[in-house]
C-alpha cells in the first residue's frame, strides 16, 4: 500500500518552524532524519548527531546517552518517533532526544515532512507555457518544448526543490523559480534593447535542468551520486546538448550563446561558475538569478525568525549564505519602535558549525 492510502494513527501537532515556543519543554513527536553522525565530546565520549525536519523547517538535534541500541535501526532519510526536550543555544533552539525509535510508515503522514510551495503547481505550469508561447525564436522554443513536452521531464519539474537548503527548497520550488525569473526577465529585457529577450527566458527554464538529476527528494532533500559528482551545471550542458542534437538546424551560434549562460550564471569562479558571463545576456540573467534566490532567501529567514519568537525590532540570527543577519524593515516599521530603542544583538557572526549555507544563494 502507498504511503498516500495509508491513514496515519498519529496527527502531527508540533511543527520544527515553531519549535522555540515550546523552550524547556518535553514532548514526543515524529520527525524526518535528514543527516545522522556520531560525534565525539572533548572527553573522547561518543554521542548521536541528527538533522530534524519537517515541512516547516530543521533543528539539529543530540541524543548523549543510551543512543547504541536504537542507532542502527534508522538512517537519514527515515522518519522517527522521538521524545526530545527543547531547549536554546547560541539563539538556536535545539533538541536533546530522550528516546527515539524508528517510525512505521501508517504511523504519519508523508505530506507533514515534505516543505511546499504554497503557490498552485498548474497555474506556476499554465504561467510557464504561456511565456514560452510569446517566444519569437523558433528554436529556442523547440528547445524549451524539448523539455517541457517530455512527460517525465515535465513531471519531475513540475515537483522538484531548487536546492537542498537554500532558495526555494521546498516541493515544486524549482518551478516557482523558473517563472519567478520569467517574470523578471519580461520586465526587464525590454529596458535593455541590446538583449535577445527570448535567449534570456531561455537560460531562465534550463539554467538549472540539471537539478533534476541533481537532486533527490522524498522526505528530505539529498544529492544524487551524479549530483556529487559532476553538479547540475554539467549535468545541465549534458541534457541540453542531448535535445539541440536532435533538432535540425539549430544555429551552432544559437547554441554556444544557449550553454554559455548556463555554463556562467553563477557568476564568479569561486561560486562554482566554470565560466564568467561574457555576453550581454548571460551577465543580465546572472543577476537576475542572484537577485530572485537572494531575495527568496531574505523572506525565509524572516518567516523563520518571526516563528521562532523574535520581534520586530530583533535581528534575525547571522544568515550564512548572506553573511550578515537581517532585520524585516515592514515590521519594524508597521511597530512604531523608536530607533534608539531597536535591538541590536546578534550583530556579529555566532561560532557556529559552518555548513553548505556558507555558499552564496545560488547553490
Amino acid at each position: 500500500m502507498s504511503q498516500a492510502a495509508v491513514v496515519p494513527t498519529h496527527t502531527k501537532t508540533v511543527f520544527l518552524g515553531e519549535i522555540a515556543k515550546y523552550e524547556g519543554q518535553t514532548m514526543t513527536e515524529f520527525f524526518a532524519v535528514a543527516q545522522k553522525q556520531f560525534s565525539r565530546k572533548r572527553d573522547g565520549a561518543a554521542y548521536l548527531t541528527l538533522r530534524l525536519t519537517d515541512r516547516t523547517g530543521q533543528c539539529e538535534a543530540k541524543m548523549w546517552d543510551n543512543f547504541e541500541p536504537c542507532a542502527d535501526t534508522f538512517e537519514a532519510g527515515d522518519v522517527v518517533k522521538a521524545q526530545v526536550e527543547v531547549s536554546g543555544w547560541n539563539g538556536r533552539p535545539q533538541l536533546t532526544i530522550k528516546k527515539l525509535r524508528r517510525a512505521s510508515a501508517e504511523e504519519y503522514s508523508l505530506a507533514d515532512f515534505q516543505p511546499h510551495t504554497t503557490l498552485s503547481i498548474d497555474e506556476l505550469w499554465t504561467k510557464l507555457n504561456a511565456f514560452v508561447d510569446s517566444f519569437t525564436d523558433p528554436f529556442l522554443q523547440q528547445l524549451v518544448r524539448s523539455f517541457l513536452d517530455d512527460p517525465e521531464i515535465a513531471a519531475s519539474l513540475r515537483s522538484a526543490p531548487a536546492a537542498k537548503y537554500l532558495h526555494h527548497a521546498w516541493i515544486g520550488g524549482l518551478l516557482e523559480h523558473i517563472v519567478s525569473l520569467l517574470g523578471l526577465c519580461d520586465r526587464v529585457t525590454p529596458h535593455y534593447p541590446q538583449v535577445h529577450r527570448d535567449l534570456v527566458m531561455t537560460a531562465a527554464i534550463l539554467h538549472d535542468i540539471g537539478k533534476l538529476e541533481e537532486l533527490r527528494w522524498s522526505l528530505s532533500f539529498d544529492y544524487t551520486l551524479e549530483g556529487q559528482m559532476l553538479g547540475h551545471i554539467t549535468l545541465g550542458i549534458a541534457m541540453i546538448e542531448k535535445r539541440i542534437a536532435v533538432i535540425p538546424g539549430f544555429p551552432p551560434r544559437l547554441r554556444l550563446l544557449v550553454e554559455h549562460i548556463v555554463l556562467s550564471h553563477h557568476g564568479k569562479y569561486e561560486f562554482g561558475s566554470p565560466k564568467l558571463p561574457m555576453t550581454p545576456e548571460a551577465i543580465l540573467f546572472h543577476y537576475l538569478d542572484d537577485l530572485d534566490a537572494k531575495m527568496y532567501s531574505v523572506r525565509t529567514e524572516l518567516d523563520r525568525s518571526a516563528q521562532n519568537g523574535r520581534g520586530p525590532r530583533e535581528m534575525t540570527e547571522w544568515v550564512h549564505s548572506l553573511e550578515r543577519p537581517l532585520l524585516d524593515s515592514r515590521a519594524f516599521l508597521d511597530s512604531g519602535a523608536p530607533l534608539g530603542e531597536a535591538d541590536r544583538t546578534n550583530l556579529s557572526e555566532p561560532d557556529a558549525e559552518v555548513t553548505s549555507d556558507a555558499l552564496p544563494a545560488e547553490e
